[in-house]
């Protein structure tokens, strides 16, 4: 029994003594090889700060920063090594700890991620599950405003794992929640996503909240798109469910716009598109809008074009004058028409005045 423990004892010191071996030269020499590849391949300068092992077979990486794009406090994954053996990369649990990512949209609308540079055909990685906790997305674009509007999506936490049963199946369950900053690093927001993927069946199931956003932050892209008149306070609250099924997707949506306050000492400008008076004429007594409608595309090619959301609004909107008296509804259409018609005596033709 002695010698048994014995050679149980000799086999675990051989066994350390080989990891730490092992451990030391990865800490030595891995951090310039793995440096050296990222710099080739994305033409970035690249630093990393400390590579290391554990048990029982996960490589850890600190301090990494790629240029301005991105920088990782911490990434662990753990490589499956028999699955090297047969060619193929599987890593089993990916997890990623404080990442910043800085993107930029120039005005010329380019944006500034990397070209990969590495040649040849790559070979397939599959990940089993990802864990990605207090991230950060800053979105700078140049495109849309003088200086560049700027955004944040902060404390990011993602989980994507593959699901247990059956054992063949590639369906993913996922769950994303985070936070909205302004430009000054304000709250403004939640959004949350969470469901079950079959990328290759083309299946989904899935949740999309926007929880209290301040619609007025992002005025540089709806502009006066349903309202001529500028917003200076409106929440945006909003809960999408996707369903897919052979690649077709149906998305049903409820859409509410609540604490509406326009801007005073506005110019008033004469607009036809009714689209724009959405605001005005759909609105309850209590200055909210809300809105449900669906859409149906396509899961892998998405395609949702500005025409198509501007019918959406009128449709689905007009849904909500059955929750209107009478009475409201007509002083609404009777101040739009007032306005237009005191503007220019060619409209009162028009309008029928």
């Amino acid at each position: 029994m002695r010698k048994k423990y014995k050679i149980i004892f000799w086999i675990l010191g051989i066994f350390l003594v080989v990891f730490f071996t092992i451990n030391l030269l990865v800490g030595v020499l891995a951090p310039k090889i793995i440096q050296r590849q990222i710099q080739n391949n994305l033409k970035l300068e690249t630093r990393l700060g400390k590579v290391s092992l554990s048990l029982p077979f996960t490589i850890i990486l600190e301090k990494l920063e790629i240029g301005d794009l991105a920088s990782f406090k911490k990434i662990s994954l753990s490589p499956n090594p028999v699955a090297l053996l047969f060619g193929k990369i599987v890593v089993h649990g990916l997890t990623i700890i404080e990442p910043v990512i800085n993107l930029e949209r120039s005005p010329e609308g380019k944006f500034n991620l990397p070209a990969f540079g590495q040649k040849g055909r790559s070979p397939a990685i599959y990940l089993t599950s990802l864990n990605l906790r207090d991230g950060k997305i800053n979105f700078k674009d140049k495109k849309v405003a003088i200086g560049g509007f700027q955004v944040s999506l902060d404390k990011l936490n993602i989980k994507v794992a593959k699901v247990i049963l059956p054992l063949t199946s590639l369906a993913t369950n996922f769950d994303l929640s985070g936070q909205v900053l302004s430009r000054q690093n304000k709250p403004c927001g939640e959004v949350v996503l969470s469901g079950r993927l079959d990328y290759l069946a083309k299946d989904l199931d899935a949740v999309l909240e926007i929880r209290n956003l301040d619609a007025t932050k992002f005025s540089v892209y709806y502009g006066n798109f349903i309202s001529k008149r500028k917003l200076s306070s409106a929440k945006l609250d909003l809960v999408s469910t996707l369903k897919s099924r052979n690649n077709a997707l149906h998305i049903a949506t409820k859409f509410n716009l609540s604490n509406l306050v326009y801007a005073e000492d506005q110019p008033e400008e004469v607009d036809l598109d009714f689209t724009k008076n959405a605001l005005d004429l759909f609105t309850d007594s209590k200055g909210n809008l809300s809105l449900e409608f669906d859409i149906d595309t396509l899961l892998d090619r998405p395609a949702l074009s500005r025409k198509k959301i501007r019918n959406l609004i009128l449709k689905m909107a007009a849904k909500n004058l059955a929750q209107q008296s009478p009475q409201e509804l007509v002083s609404k259409v009777s101040a739009i028409i007032d306005q237009y018609s005191g503007k220019d005596k060619g409209l009162k033709s028009l309008l029928g005045q």
